[in-house]
């Protein structure tokens, strides 16, 4: 595969929150599950207060017990000691439980909102994104919110109350000993700020380009059979092998961020450590604090350090969660560029007339594509396009759905602006055979049933059978509940099309758009489908790419498009007697398939 030049979106992504306001946006995820996110909040209350109690503990023993020799004050406080631990044990499965139970729920909304948000998206969006892209913002990013929001957040409310807790019984213990961590604290913070600035900026280099490879790869196993046909394997491992080595690249940038700043924490925590050892030990000598408060101070201190340095651990965390939350963001606040009207009404059902008044259209302002075309097609006429490569007759297809809307000029069907209805109204009476037949991955039946959801079975079986496709999907093993495999591979060519067709039969349009495509196909199979079209297109307006003579000549008018234009219009036998454009591509494309058909 050859490598694509990105072009600007069609649809623009919004600019990124600033900092404070992506955390209250990430926060609101949590107001749906306050009441059990308050559970776990207080058992971590809790457990935080009960962590501790062990220092305490260790001073008692030291002091008392152990000087005194008080054998069953030491049996007690053991006892003591294993009730807190039990009743610490117990708080934190309650913190862990329903702090998993919120995170998840998380995960899930905001996988469903974004699913449900893609849904709403026009097709301009997906034409300039690749899926791999978008399956990651899903995924990893969505991840990192969940850890953020949960884990992250009530592990910074913990590491909090514990820090201030002990300092608090530490300055009760020897506030002259307490200084010499609290002189270190601004050290930390300055440290952090800087080294979490580079963390946020580098995991957000790392994300995108994680991001990449897997467009890479995704884009690879959905086109495995080119890739193959062409003998690209070698091609394609190089190109992925590249975009997983940028990845490692970017994660090796942040992985020494942060093999530098762990050290330098260390060294700051045990240092620190080491000066209160000093100075205790000059306290005890000096007859202001006993032997067990020193021991229970280092206690303490380690508490103090262990619960800094998880709160610079938290920071970084969240800088580079900041990252992952504004690709999230950004695809959330992403609009559609065609929207249903204010006052959109659903449009009735329709006769079938269209009609096109100077329509005009642009994918942007260097690519004009349609100029002034102005084509009345009566309800139940068949128009068939015909016109060299790049003339504009798949975008006349994918503006009469409203897949895109016209930069000038209107559409209208039954007479009605197709833009004062809603689109769903809209596309429910448009019926689409597209030239590559594309099925999901499931059974037969499904394919079929995308058509219209709730048709019984004597209905389905009546639409493949008007396909040409009944008889084939019987001779299969499962029948209609044989698995089609991923885009239909499991289906030939012209078994995919007349599923299609079925699927299109059963939905029962009054507009019908075929773009017509069974050059590739056999004599038998191009029978077969040529005649489930022409009992589709029986009754309904309907326009086709035209790539075949049959499917000219069933045509009641042909239209002619040249760069965009309407040049010519008219029926087969008038427009080969006008000489024009028509009669030379005749001439080149339908002239062999004639004298073939004779012979």
């Amino acid at each position: 595969m050859l490598r694509r030049r990105r072009t600007p979106p069609t649809t623009d992504e919004p600019e990124v929150p600033d900092v404070p306001l992506q955390w209250r946006r990430m926060l609101a995820y949590l107001a749906p599950y306050k009441a059990r996110l308050m559970l776990a909040v207080v058992a971590m209350f809790a457990s935080a207060g009960l962590s501790l109690v062990f220092p305490a503990v260790i001073q008692r023993v030291i002091d008392s017990v152990l000087e005194e020799r008080d054998w069953q004050l030491l049996d007690a406080i053991t006892l003591g000691l294993l009730g807190v631990f039990l009743l610490y044990a117990f708080m934190s499965f309650v913190q862990t439980y329903f702090l998993n139970y919120v995170g998840e729920r998380i995960v899930t909304d905001l996988r469903k909102q974004l699913y449900s948000h893609l849904q709403t998206l026009s097709l301009g969006f997906f034409v300039e994104r690749r899926v791999g892209e978008l399956v990651s913002r899903m995924s990893s990013d969505v991840t990192a919110m969940r850890s953020a929001l949960t884990e992250n957040l009530t592990t910074l409310l913990q590491q909090v109350l514990v820090m201030i807790g002990a300092i608090t019984v530490m300055v009760l213990l020897n506030w002259r000993l307490t200084l010499f961590i609290v002189v270190m604290i601004p050290i930390i913070i300055v440290l952090g700020f800087v080294f979490g600035t580079s963390l946020r900026r580098i995991s957000t280099r790392v994300q995108d380009e994680l991001a990449a490879a897997t467009v890479v790869s995704e884009e690879v196993l959905q086109n495995i059979r080119e890739v193959k046909s062409f003998t690209r394997e070698s091609y394609e491992v190089e190109r992925y092998n590249n975009a997983v080595e940028r990845a490692f690249a970017a994660a090796l940038s942040l992985l020494r961020v942060r093999a530098v700043f762990g050290p330098i924490m260390a060294f700051l925590g045990f240092g620190g450590l080491a000066l209160i050892l000093w100075f205790g030990g000059r306290e005890v000598l000096s007859g202001r604090l006993s032997g067990g408060q020193l021991i229970a101070f280092l206690v303490y201190g380690l508490t103090v350090a262990s619960s800094f340095a998880a709160l610079v651990g938290l920071y970084t965390t969240f800088q580079q969660t900041l990252g992952a939350t504004k690709r999230v963001f950004q695809l959330l606040d992403t609009r559609p560029t065609v929207q249903d009207a204010p006052d959109a009404q659903p449009l009735p059902r329709i006769n079938g007339r269209v009609q096109l008044e100077g329509v005009c259209f642009a994918y942007d302002a260097r690519q004009a594509v349609l100029h002034d075309i102005t084509l009345d097609i009566q309800a139940g006429e068949i128009i068939a396009l015909v016109g060299p490569s790049g003339a504009g007759k798949s975008t006349t297809f994918n503006l009469i759905p409203r897949f895109y809307d016209p930069t000038s000029g209107t559409i209208r069907i039954d007479g009605v602006d197709i833009r004062t209805v809603t689109q769903q109204s809209l596309r429910e009476q448009i019926g689409i055979v597209p030239q590559e037949t594309l099925l999901f991955g499931g059974t037969i039946r499904e394919n079929i049933l995308y058509g219209r959801l709730d048709a019984s079975e004597a209905e389905l079986i009546d639409a493949a059978k008007s396909a040409n496709a009944h008889e084939f999907i019987m001779a299969l093993p499962d029948g209609y509940d044989t698995i089609v495999g991923e885009r239909g591979v499991r289906l030939s060519g012209g078994q995919r099309q007349r599923v299609a067709i079925a699927r299109a039969i059963l939905k029962d349009p009054r507009i019908l758009l075929l773009d017509e495509a069974t050059s590739s196909l056999d004599n038998e199979s191009e029978h077969l489908v040529q005649e489930a079209l022409a009992r589709l297109m029986q009754n309904r307006t309907t326009l086709i790419i035209a790539h075949r003579l049959s499917t000219v000549r069933v045509a009641h008018r042909i239209a002619v498009l040249d760069k965009g234009r309407l040049v010519e219009l008219g029926t087969h036998d008038a427009l080969l007697a006008q000489g024009g454009l028509y009669a030379r591509l005749y001439d080149m494309q339908f002239r062999e398939q004639e004298t073939l058909a004779l012979g």
